[in-house]
């Protein structure tokens, strides 16, 4: 039915605008009506008979059904981060302190996300998901978060434990394999941009690319360097890394004739938490990490075209810890676990939508 309307709206503008541009060849009136009467029976006949040749009809249906997805995807992409959060006080029964539970939610009241059918998925669902995938979290304190709120979600507690030491040690990287669901990560301490460019090159230049590509990047620089101009030029040198990487993918899959075997790499960005200048845990932090400079920053991201039509798919770090809180974090910078969670719950239904799953 759409099909043929589409076709039925296109030879009407064929019918209108073809005997108006053959009028500027001075072509007689009553040739021009001719030549317009013939044109239009021909492609209402061919519009009539459309459902009786199944290859057009097909086509029709598979451009039409193809417009309907990307719509639908868009859509719901836009709409991961319509989350409320509930963050209420309670009381520890074996201590008597006083502590903020803090919980979250897609905005069920929303059409769209309702729509949508965001979820979010257990250890068994997020293993399936994640089946023998190799996942790369790279960058600062921020991303090594999200690698942890991941690990979390997949592996047993007991083997998290064993574990959640050596995740935190500072300024190093991580490598694990959970043979149980085939999925191996790697996280790379990278604070810089200038660290990420390397790391998407050294993938370029072996080859070898990742499925789920993971990253952060700008705390480091607003505290060391405070130049929102340079922290700018460094994402537009990634932004072009991470088009070559891409690019780069789709050209080896295509030279071993596995085109379609496997999607590109799916790239994540980690946005900057929000920052509370006063309760930053050092001097040095309150006097260069200020809302002014964080807006800078801010700005230099949205300029770069890293995440706004970019290559990367933001991961608002700063709406989610905006909308919890200020009792979801203990020095204004690094929150609670569970905007972490949400922030990876928020990829995980990304993945399923980029990779054409049901939600």
């Amino acid at each position: 039915m759409i099909g043929a309307v589409g076709l039925g709206a296109v030879a009407a503008c064929v019918v209108v605008l073809v005997p108006m541009g053959m009028a500027g060849y001075h072509l007689s009136r009553n040739k021009m009506l001719f030549f317009s009467g013939a044109l239009f029976i021909t492609l209402a006949i061919g519009v009539h008979l459309t459902p009786y040749f199944p290859s057009v009809t097909d086509f029709v249906n598979t451009v039409s059904s193809v417009v309907v997805f990307q719509s639908r995807r868009d859509s719901c992409l836009s709409h991961l981060h319509d989350v409320v959060w509930d963050v209420t006080p309670d009381v520890d029964d074996n201590t008597t302190s006083l502590y903020y539970h803090k919980s979250w939610a897609w905005d069920a009241s929303a059409a769209a996300v309702s729509a949508c059918g965001f979820q979010k998925l257990g250890r068994s669902d997020a293993a399936d998901l994640l089946n023998g995938s190799w996942i790369v979290v790279a960058g600062d304190s921020q991303a090594r978060l999200v690698a942890v709120a991941l690990l979390d979600l997949v592996l047993e507690p007991e083997r998290m434990e064993k574990i959640r030491s050596d995740l935190f040690k500072r300024h190093s990287d991580y490598q694990i394999v959970a043979d149980e669901i085939g999925m191996r990560l790697d996280f790379f301490w990278a604070p810089y941009a200038l660290n990420l460019t390397r790391l998407l090159e050294g993938f370029n230049r072996n080859r070898n690319y990742p499925d789920v590509l993971i990253v952060a990047s700008g705390l480091w620089h607003m505290l060391h360097f405070t130049n929102a101009s340079d922290y700018g030029a460094s994402l537009r040198v990634l932004r072009g890394r991470a088009a070559s990487l891409v690019s780069s993918f789709e050209h080896d899959e295509a030279a071993t004739g596995s085109v379609l075997a496997r999607p590109p790499p799916h790239l994540f960005w980690i946005g900057m938490p929000t920052l509370i200048n006063s309760m930053l845990n050092s001097e040095e932090k309150r006097e260069r990490m200020t809302d002014a400079l964080r807006a800078a920053y801010e700005e230099q991201l949205r300029e770069s075209s890293l995440v706004r039509n970019g290559p990367f798919l933001l991961l608002d770090v700063e709406s989610l810890s905006w909308n919890c809180g200020v009792r979801c974090t203990a020095d204004g910078m690094h929150y609670d676990r569970p905007v972490y969670e949400a922030a990876l719950h928020i990829m995980l239904n990304a993945l399923l939508i980029e990779s054409h799953q049901k939600l």
